[in-house]
């Protein structure tokens, strides 16, 4: 059974996307989607709240 979790990162003055941009530029995000079980590993930025981000972070099973 796969499972998905979505958590919103907020901040202030950028910094949840900061955060997000740092975790892609440092490879550990290509690191998490290359893992075994991976589905998705995946930000978003939502329209009407730019101090949030969503992280949609899916995988096969526990």
């Amino acid at each position: 059974m796969s499972f998905t979790v979505n958590i919103y990162y907020k901040g202030q003055n950028g910094s949840a996307k900061k955060f997000a941009n740092e975790m892609i530029s440092s490879g550990i995000v290509e690191e998490i989607r290359r893992k075994e079980g991976n589905l998705r590993y995946e930000y978003f930025e939502p329209l009407e709240d730019k101090e949030t981000v969503l992280l949609i972070d899916s995988w096969k099973n526990q």
